[in-house]
């Protein structure tokens, strides 16, 4: 019942509830995004929802759009300001998909949406994912995402789908407002950064061994 239905209306309220609260943070965001990291003020990108249907994914954009003299863009090292790193780590970037939690392109708890490249990459037990809406933190982002492989980051996802309740999602936030107001690096960037591009990996390990996992 809560996973079908009750979980639905709580994403919709909470999110309604969000954007009118934070619209002040929001148009603030908007401003010193576009001042100091130029336009679009929005990073919109292609992500798999539930059932692996495709949206578009909704944040403030984090870096600049600086390029070298052939019109190259830059390393993302050096278009990440120090401004952009805060809002990562703050994850005020994210703020912008309220608006896709309350469309029902995702929840407020559910596996983190990745890259539409990787998708030919999962088991079959990791597709599992993907029986869910995607959300705005999950269980491996407050597990600390930044200190696990790939594989234990996606057993995670696994666990949290396997287990959602009511009582799991609660669980999950208050873990995820622990972290975030602890200032932790938990939920400040990707496992990419740590272990490198999840689909290079599987492809890899694919040609070297014949499987996923």
């Amino acid at each position: 019942m809560y996973k079908n239905c009750i979980k639905r209306w709580f994403d919709f309220l909470l999110s309604l509830c969000g954007i009118i609260v934070l619209s002040p943070v929001l148009a603030v965001l908007c401003v010193l995004v576009r001042v100091k990291l130029g336009s679009p003020i929005f990073f919109r990108q292609e992500r798999p929802g539930k059932n692996e249907r495709i949206f578009t994914l909704c944040k403030f954009r984090t870096m600049t759009d600086q390029r070298d003299e052939q019109g190259k863009l830059l390393p993302d090292a050096v278009r990440l300001t120090k401004f952009g790193k805060f809002l990562r780590a703050s994850s005020l970037d994210e703020l912008p998909e309220l608006f896709n939690i309350l469309k029902g392109d995702m929840s407020i708890i559910g596996p983190r949406p990745l890259l539409v490249s990787y998708l030919p990459y999962y088991s079959e037990r990791e597709k599992l994912r993907h029986s869910v809406r995607p959300g705005l933190t999950g269980l491996a982002q407050v597990s600390g995402r930044n200190f696990i492989d790939w594989d234990s980051r996606l057993d995670k996802d696994i666990e949290y789908v396997e287990n959602l309740s009511f009582g799991m999602d609660l669980k999950v936030l208050w873990m995820t407002v622990q972290t975030v107001l602890g200032h932790s690096d938990e939920v400040a960037e990707d496992t990419n950064a740590a272990e490198g591009n999840f689909a290079e990996i599987r492809k890899k390990r694919l040609e070297e061994t014949g499987k996923l996992r």
